[in-house]
């Protein structure tokens, strides 16, 4: 009698994963320090603890239980350190989760095509300073890049501010310039990738992990903004330690979960300043004996770092 090959036994341990990937009420989970990935989905009683946010969101720290047919169920959500979130869609007091503990953040805006929108970073940035979660921006699409008469490119005139507060990458995803600068940024970190559609996120995923094949589509030359190729925040592994999440194109993000009064805290250009007002109530917009007004003045503070503190301050929207 011929022997009968039995499948090997399943480790039923539960072991610790991260959620790369969600696909709709499963998740699919990479084993940490080793080599299995998983579709799980959360385990009952996991579902029926109501939250303000998302149960389980890519980035997530799980721990799983092997099932068969390689499958998982989540038994557990380890606390998030860090989240990169923004308002549910019809909802204001509940949160999606963008990506769960990022260590640092890329945020992509395109010198031209689509043409950068400064107001919008500056939300990214105050986001992200609001969830001490480090902040690098990325200036895309430098083959496009022009110079004016007075032979400074368009990228340092438009960005060249933020050089006083953060790290910010000139690259060309086209051209390979600047891509092994933000390839070593990224080393040992979870990174998470956001901006508005169309300023070449997945074909900086392409740059660096060239066998990834993202979809990249061309800007709607109708609209000047970027159609969406990512639907979902989605985790790949760049080299040992080092992974990068891409997320959804983003066209706009509201303010949220920052109250007014803290919002000088999260502009770096201003902390230095801040206490030593007249006012201990000051807004940094009018009053006298306020140390950052005179900053600016002096050109301590860029002025459109400031102009865009006081439009938010205010709620003003452009």
């Amino acid at each position: 009698m011929s022997d009968v090959l039995t499948p090997p036994e399943i480790d039923r341990t539960p072991f610790e994963g991260v959620v790369v990937r969600a696909h709709g009420k499963w998740f699919a989970v990479q084993e940490i320090g080793g080599s299995r990935q998983l579709l799980a989905s959360p385990r009952g009683t996991l579902k029926r603890v109501r939250q303000a946010t998302d149960l389980v969101a890519v980035g997530d720290r799980v721990i799983v239980t092997e099932l068969e047919d390689n499958e998982a169920r989540i038994e557990e959500v380890l606390p998030r350190k860090s989240v990169l979130e923004r308002p549910a869609r019809g909802s204001q007091t509940v949160q999606q989760i963008i990506l769960a503990n990022p260590d640092q953040a890329l945020f992509i805006f395109a010198v031209h095509n689509p043409e950068p929108h400064r107001r919008m970073l500056d939300r990214f940035l105050v986001l992200a300073e609001s969830q001490s979660i480090p902040a690098m921006i990325g200036v895309s699409k430098i083959d496009l890049d022009r110079g004016g008469d007075d032979g400074i490119p368009d990228s340092r005139r438009l960005f060249g501010d933020y050089e006083r507060s953060y790290r910010v990458h000139y690259f060309s995803a086209r051209t390979g310039e600047g891509v092994e600068g933000l390839r070593v940024a990224m080393q040992d970190r979870l990174t998470v990738v956001a901006g508005p559609s169309g300023v070449g996120k997945s074909s900086l995923l392409n740059a660096i992990i060239p066998e990834l094949d993202q979809q990249v589509q061309q800007v709607s030359s109708a609209t000047g903004k970027g159609r969406h190729t990512t639907t979902s925040a989605e985790i790949f592994r760049i080299g040992p330690g080092s992974l990068i999440a891409d997320t959804p194109g983003m066209r706009a993000l509201a303010m949220h979960g920052v109250p007014p009064e803290d919002l000088d805290r999260h502009y770096p250009e201003l902390r230095p300043y801040l206490g030593r007002c007249f006012y201990a109530d000051c807004r940094h917009i009018s009053e006298p004996g306020c140390p950052v007004l005179e900053a600016v003045a002096e050109g301590a503070i860029p002025l459109e770092r400031y102009e865009s503190y006081v439009a938010l301050r205010t709620g003003a929207s452009d």
